[in-house]
């Protein structure tokens, strides 16, 4: 196997920081003097400990000490910048000072921060909606792919849930689940809708999340799931500027036997148990086992039959192979051989600058992710450039571009028989390797069942492809005229270009599928959306009337084709023979295309009288060629209220009160996420299987007919998000506490639903229609604490918390629908009116039936008997019936939570990161494969060394037998519903920052290293991998066997600038 090298990629950066420091290391600071000085508070003259105090233009600076003292190096010329947290920031030049002190007073600083909302920006005092600003600090300072898997946790009303799939999507639901399909929310990066999920964290400069209707409606159509604004790193007026980020480390898999397998021993004990008969263990443990051309057996060492002169192997043509494998009796620890510890690395690389007409940024990153499975990675290249130009007075033009590079073969996750359930189904005493190094496997012995070998499975994957190459970006136009308007134009622009291929062996060491063909696919995709966007600002001040208003249009149009096919029975398996025409059978090939385009009108108006009073409205008119011509528009409106209670008269005496403001707002949004683009027209087709006929009885020819694939509705129309919001924000003690609290409504009047159909309708693809509504309730509140201990110890307290309640109102009758189903058991979830969506529904356990007596005393139940399970009578008619399940639980938590803390003294700093989830439960499939011997023959779980005998009677698991019936594991009940609680610390980082006085001779503005463990503890009662679970709107919290997103991370990082 081809080992990835981590190291190529590092001696460019080494030459370009070598060029960088012997270029700035000349620029010494020549006519530099040290100067000294002390800052202290306005008011009461106290000093401050923990000011920073920066040259202006550079990232040289230093840190006032316990006595609010500093000392550094500058030039007469230069500007000294002293900020600190709750106080106005202070600039002052040099000249000929060499004692400089100064004196900060406090600013309401942090609620006059402009952040960025719908096509606009505002004061974050003036936000009358519901806006969560990210603590961007938090974010960088999570090890992930993407600034998405970093998010979890830093906004409330905000869920991220993400798998340990090197690369793979997380899904993002703001204040819950509000549909059974797409509830992924807009994500804008620079105002151009893009993929948060390929996007670094280095690269972004702040995140905001809009929430309710009167933050999300003025993008109407697209904000129904919340929006994400990000804005990206953009160059700033000074000096050039270079910073390098990076990191390397190692992720640790699970320790030990995480699923609780038996090993060989305990496995045999079992199986004897449940069949004393049975070939495998009639004479003890074997030695060997072994199959060829219509024999299979277990041997002792020496037996003729597993002589190794009688092995024979062919890769492709299996029907002569004769394999022998050596048991291993102490037990293959299948998890372990999968997965193994990875390696894991990130470099960033920025120069930035700029002066009063123009500013640039230009970054380079790289990112490389191992997977802790075996031949699961992910890799990105990718540059951004970002620039803005000022053309005389009142012209701005500017462009951002981001253009990356993704290998990432993927991985099937959460699958029944995929590869992680490949671990807890294979048998202990099979060998990973067979005794000529080629994989052991179910094909060779008697009774091993059918599972693949797990580790087989992902090695054949290492020369699957799955590339893609992308651009996103826009360039844009302002202009400034009749002093209050600002007209902006802005094209932009989403391209991607896709490449897949696998290759499927022939398993010939496995029981099923040892004769099947080998297989190659190929494919290829090309997307892209495109973007117009124009908007014409008014703002003025009026006394103490503040008017701002926005008036728009956009036009995007979204297109892309594809491409692939397959052919089967290849006769060498080497990778560069691989192309389709070298099959030999099965030969099929596709093609696919779409386009869709939404055109929109809006405009929005915010008021505010004397800073106190504030009003917004806002209004958009979409429409969407994905509805019929009666329903193609809609017309989506909001409205929001806010009082700034402090600056009442009243409350001008209440000094520890810096700000409170209560807001409120109603609207509504819409979605058209999940209809598809020809849902309004019927459509007829069909290819050989389904519609071609020998209509002329030739018996060799075929003529063309066609078949309805798809009923068409035109009267399908917008689903209506309908949104209300109230609640407060108060920022206390000067600024050092800041508290937001709020409860929200949502509603869907028009839900877009799949229409049930009867079987007589055919095999056409059912409309989707406007019927069923699911309302979500919940408080969302978040706390942010800055303070100084004494002997410049500053510390910081972030904390977040999301309740809510959701709840199923109206769907097509029956009032529910089934889905997620497990081999043997059937549906798991069911999603039915007064329910919250994928709650579990299935029997109540009330133990295990004890005795015969036990078993004729209670309801009548099928297969009631010693050591099953005992069903509560939920109707009581005295009798165990379907009509007798009801819900067992569901994966919405009631709460979810997280909490930053910090500490910085001196050079110093540590911060920590918590995320946890309270009251979700989840369906634990696994139990059914592992707790009970019957149904599917592979390993087991150690619980069974504990299951019920006459004997052993004060124990949950179920006898073992051989049996499967509703009283054991044919039906979902109780028994596999866990309470999926769980506390995770997602990152703990110690770093230090050089002294400024050691760094300035070679030029170097920062430098500061670090140490970080992420994932070091998760606190559950979960038995499985991993409570973080994802999976459909409809259907998660269903575990089939999760790649965990919860092992331990180890690393080493840098953070340098010139």
């Amino acid at each position: 196997m081809k080992r990835r090298k981590f190291y190529q990629i590092g001696p460019c950066f080494v030459l370009l920081f070598a060029l960088f420091l012997s270029t700035h290391g000349q620029l010494s600071a020549q006519d530099a003097r040290e100067i000294q000085g002390t800052v202290v508070d306005n008011n009461g003259q106290a000093t401050l400990p923990g000011v920073n105090v920066v040259i202006k233009g550079t990232s040289r600076g230093t840190a006032t000490g316990a006595n609010g003292q500093f000392t550094i190096s500058a030039k007469p010329s230069d500007v000294l910048i002293f900020s600190f947290i709750g106080y106005v920031t202070k600039e002052v030049t040099v000249n000929s000072q060499t004692t400089i002190n100064v004196s900060l007073t406090s600013d309401l600083q942090l609620l006059n921060e402009v952040v960025v909302t719908g096509y606009s920006s505002q004061r974050k005092k003036d936000i009358t909606g519901s806006v969560a600003v990210v603590d961007m600090k938090a974010v960088k300072s999570f090890p992930a792919g993407s600034a998405v898997q970093a998010l979890q946790g830093q906004a409330a009303g905000v869920n991220v849930i993400t798998s340990g799939v090197p690369g793979a999507s997380s899904n993002i639901f703001v204040r819950g689940v509000t549909s059974f399909g797409n509830t992924q929310p807009l994500v804008l990066v620079d105002g151009i809708q893009a993929d948060l999920n390929n996007i670094s964290a280095d690269d972004v400069e702040s995140i905001q999340v809009l929430k309710d209707a009167g933050a999300a409606a003025i993008y109407g159509v697209r904000g129904s799931n919340g929006v994400l604004i990000v804005t990206t790193k953009k160059g700033k007026s000074g000096k050039p500027t270079i910073t390098y980020d990076a990191y390397y480390g190692m992720q640790m898999p699970l320790p030990g036997n995480p699923f609780d397998l038996l090993n060989s021993q305990d496995f045999m004990k079992v199986v004897n148990i449940a069949t004393p008969n049975n070939i495998l263990f009639a004479n003890g443990m074997p030695d060997y086992l072994y199959a060829g051309p219509g024999v299979a057996g277990v041997a002792k060492a020496g037996d003729p039959a597993v002589d190794p002169t009688r092995y024979s192997y062919d890769p492709i043509n299996t029907a002569n192979n004769y394999l022998i494998q050596q048991v291993n009796k102490t037990g293959t620890n299948w998890f372990q051989e999968l997965f193994k510890p990875a390696p894991m690395t990130s470099h960033n690389l920025t120069a930035s600058g700029g002066t009063d007409k123009s500013n640039y940024l230009l970054s380079l990153g790289y990112i490389n992710q191992q997977g802790t499975l075996i031949e699961t990675y992910m890799k990105r290249y990718s540059a951004r450039v970002n620039t803005a130009f000022k053309v005389g007075k009142n012209i701005r033009i500017g462009q951002n571009a981001n253009v990356f590079y993704r290998d990432s073969p993927g991985f099937g996750n959460q699958s029944e028989f995929g590869t992680l359930s490949a671990v807890y189904k294979m048998m202990p005493i099979i060998p990973v390797y067979d005794i000529k190094g080629n994989y052991g496997g179910t094909f060779a012995g008697p009774g091993l069942g059918s599972n693949q070998n797990p580790v087989a499975m992902q090695k054949r994957n290492i020369n699957n492809r799955s590339n893609s190459w992308n651009i996103v970006g826009n360039a844009y136009a302002e202009v400034d005229f009749l002093k209050n308007f600002t007209a902006r134009t802005s094209f932009g622009a989403t391209i991607d270009n896709n490449y897949g291929q696998s290759f499927n062996f022939t398993q010939y060491e496995n029981k099923q599928g040892n004769s099947s063909p080998n297989s190659y696919s190929e494919n290829a995709s090309f997307n892209s959306t495109l973007t117009w966007t124009n908007t014409l600002k008014y703002e003025t001040q009026l006394g103490k009337h503040s008017i701002q208003a926005l008036v728009g249009s956009e036009a995007i149009k979204s297109s892309g084709r594809g491409v692939g096919g397959s052919s089967q029975r290849f006769f060498s398996t080497n990778y560069d023979y691989l192309i389709l025409g070298n099959g030999t059978t099965g030969v099929t090939n596709f093609s696919n295309a779409y386009i869709n385009s939404l055109f929109s009108i809006f405009g929005r108006v915010d008021y505010a009288y004397n800073d106190k009073y504030l009003i917004g409205a806002t209004i958009r008119r979409d429409g969407s060629s994905r509805f019929g011509s009666e329903k193609r528009y809609g017309v989506f409106p909001s409205v929001s209220l806010g009082w700034r209670v402090s600056n009442e008269g009243f409350m001008k005496d209440i000094s520890w009160l810096s700000d409170l403001k209560i807001r409120g707002s109603y609207g509504i949004l819409g979605s058209q996420n999940n209809v598809a683009p020809e849902n309004a027209f019927s459509l007829y087709g069909g290819g050989y299987g389904t519609a071609y006929y020998d209509i002329a009885g030739t018996s060799n020819t075929v003529q063309q007919g066609f078949i309805q694939t798809r009923i068409g509705n035109p009267n399908a129309g917008w689903e209506e998000n309908i949104v209300s919001n109230l609640g407060f924000d108060a920022s206390l003690f000067n600024n050092k506490l800041d508290v937001s609290v709020e409860y929200y409504k949502k509603s869907i009047n028009g839900l877009l639903f799949t229409q049930p159909l009867p079987a007589t309708v055919g095999g056409a693809t059912a409309p989707v229609v406007n019927i069923g509504d699911i309302q979500n309730k919940g408080v969302d509140a978040s706390l942010t604490y800055r303070g100084t201990i004494a002997n410049a110890l500053q510390f910081s307290v972030g904390a977040n918390i999301t309740s809510y309640k959701n709840m199923v109102v109206d769907i097509p009758n029956p009032g529910y629908f089934e889905v997620s189903s497990l081999q043997g058991m059937g549906n798991l979830v069911r999603n039915q009116e007064g329910q919250a969506v994928s709650s579990f529904f299935g029997y109540d356990v009330l133990g295990l039936f004890n005795s015969a007596s036990e078993v004729s005393e209670s309801p009548a139940q099928s297969g009631a008997a010693p050591g099953r399970f005992k069903y509560r009578d939920v109707n009581g008619d005295g009798v165990i019936t379907p009509a007798d399940r009801t819900f067992l639980g569901s994966p919405n938590p009631d709460f979810t939570y997280g909490i930053n803390l910090g500490l910085n003294y001196k050079g110093f700093d540590l911060s920590t990161i918590f995320y946890g989830s309270q009251g979700n439960e989840i369906v634990n499939t696994i139990r059914s494969y592992t707790h009970f011997y019957a149904g599917y023959i592979g390993n087991k779980s150690n619980v069974l060394l504990n299951a019920w005998t006459p004997q052993n009677t004060n124990t949950t698991v179920p006898i073992i037998e051989t049996g499967t019936s509703l009283s054991t594991s044919g039906a979902l009940n109780s028994y596999f519903v866990e309470d999926g609680s769980y506390l995770r610390m997602r990152s703990l980082i110690l770093g230090y920052t050089l002294k400024p006085t050691l760094l300035q001779k070679a030029g170097i503005g920062k430098l500061r290293v670090y140490a970080q463990a992420a994932n070091l503890f998760t606190i559950t009662k979960y038995t499985g991998l991993d409570p973080e679970l994802g999976g459909s709107s409809s259907a998660f919290g269903v575990d089939f066997g999760n790649y965990p997103n919860n092992q331990r991370n180890f690393l080493f990082g840098v953070n340098l600038s010139f």
